[in-house]
């Protein structure tokens, strides 16, 4: 439940509980007694309402680090995709072919023609040669016409 949600929930409950409890007793109780009743449930609903709030506050702190986390892997992984682009395409057998990278955790991903196998596996040993590449999946074609 959202932070902002919780109090007037909180606030509510309490009132009914405070009215449900005035409506339920046969003896007529004193002011002070109804007055240090009052308090306690406000208490006990005040504590209720700072352990919601620890939680929440927990949660978005959790939410946060993981969204952090994300945009630091993505930036990570648009790295590695640049740096085997940019190997690529220094490399007099492989600059000319249209080999697509794509990277996920580490993990790259090369599809596309190759004019020989030749060709395909030395787009493989470039690619793991970039630093942060956990794996290289060759999905090229061999293609002599191309």
């Amino acid at each position: 439940m959202n932070i902002s949600k919780r109090a007037p929930v909180v606030i509510a409950t309490t009132a009914v509980l405070l009215s449900m409890a005035a409506c339920g007793q046969k003896e007529e109780a004193t002011v002070g007694q109804k007055i240090d009743g009052a308090i306690a449930n406000t208490e006990q609903a005040a504590q209720e309402a700072r352990q919601d709030l620890q939680a929440a506050a927990g949660d978005m702190k959790r939410d946060g680090e993981q969204a952090a986390q994300a945009v630091a892997d993505t930036a990570a992984d648009a790295a590695i995709t640049a740096k085997v682009k940019a190997a690529l395409a220094a490399d007099d057998q492989l600059s000319a072919l249209r080999i697509d990278v794509d990277t996920v955790t580490g993990v790259v991903s090369l599809t596309g023609p190759a004019p020989t196998v030749e060709a395909a596996d030395r787009a493989t040993v470039l690619a793991k040669a970039v630093d942060g590449v956990t794996a290289v999946q060759n999905k090229l074609v061999v293609d002599r016409k191309g």
